[in-house]
């Protein structure tokens, strides 16, 4: 009953083992995938899987803010030609990145801000990446604040604040992956104060693989080292969770 809101799977590092991959993923009880694209270059790689597993994957279209360069002009157009196929359920992965580089703050700014706006004429949800940057994109998203916004704020890690300003700015949810099981992490105290409808479960993959297995490669079947956690927190079982997750999932990305 699970659904992985956040795979990269398409990646060259399942590239020797993808089918083994999906196929523990379905054992693990992940029935479903959402890809979303980085840029241009990964596009293909998505639309590969989905031919492969067309009921099983739905793709996002986005251009990442770490790939926005000086041609990122020509990129946000492969976007807007791609979202008019249709065939994305999702505007995504979109944000700000100020993480390792501020050199192209002023065109990320920019990306992020003409794709939001493209999501909210078609009427899709984002998904949004903030690293160093959860403040300042709040700020770019101020004017549009209740004007159909929605999405997903993907790997959060904030404190209960921001969850609030989050969920000010429209209809929102908090993507949650491995960081929930990590030892230094606050995450779980944030949730204690956030409502279980606003979460959805995400790995990220190959990235932030949860305790056990962190350090390793992330993969969509270790959704499940997360429930024990979500189950103590919401102080709810297993089956409860999981249909209120795929509700919330539902909600926001529509049936799959």
């Amino acid at each position: 009953m699970l659904i992985d809101t956040h795979t990269h799977i398409y990646g060259p590092e399942f590239d020797e083992d993808r089918v083994e991959v999906i196929l523990r993923a379905k054992e693990a009880g992940v029935n479903h995938l959402i890809l979303p694209a980085v840029n241009e270059e990964s596009v293909s790689r998505m639309r590969q899987m989905k031919s492969l597993y067309p009921d099983y994957c739905s793709m996002a279209i986005g251009l990442h803010p770490e790939d926005v360069r000086t041609n990122y002009l020509q990129q946000l157009q492969f976007v807007k030609d791609e979202l008019q196929t249709g065939d994305y359920i999702a505007v995504g992965e979109i944000g700000i990145d100020l993480y390792w580089d501020k050199t192209f703050q002023q065109e990320q700014e920019e990306a992020f801000l003409l794709q939001v706006q493209w999501a909210i004429e078609q009427d899709l949800p984002l998904i949004i990446h903030t690293r160093d940057s959860l403040h300042r994109t709040l700020q770019l998203l101020e004017p549009y604040k209740h004007k159909n916004l929605k999405g997903v704020f993907h790997c959060f890690g904030g404190n209960v604040e921001d969850a609030e300003a989050i969920f000010r700015m429209g209809d929102f949810k908090l993507g949650i992956g491995g960081v929930l099981t990590f030892k230094n992490s606050s995450l779980e105290q944030t949730l204690k104060n956030v409502p279980v409808d606003k979460i959805i479960l995400e790995t990220d993959s190959p990235y932030l693989a949860p305790v056990p297995k962190r350090g390793k490669r992330n993969e969509p079947a270790l959704l499940i080292h997360l429930l024990p956690h979500l189950m103590d927190i919401y102080q709810c079982d297993e089956e409860t969770l999981c249909k209120t997750l795929k509700q919330n999932t539902i909600n926001l990305f529509g049936e799959n």
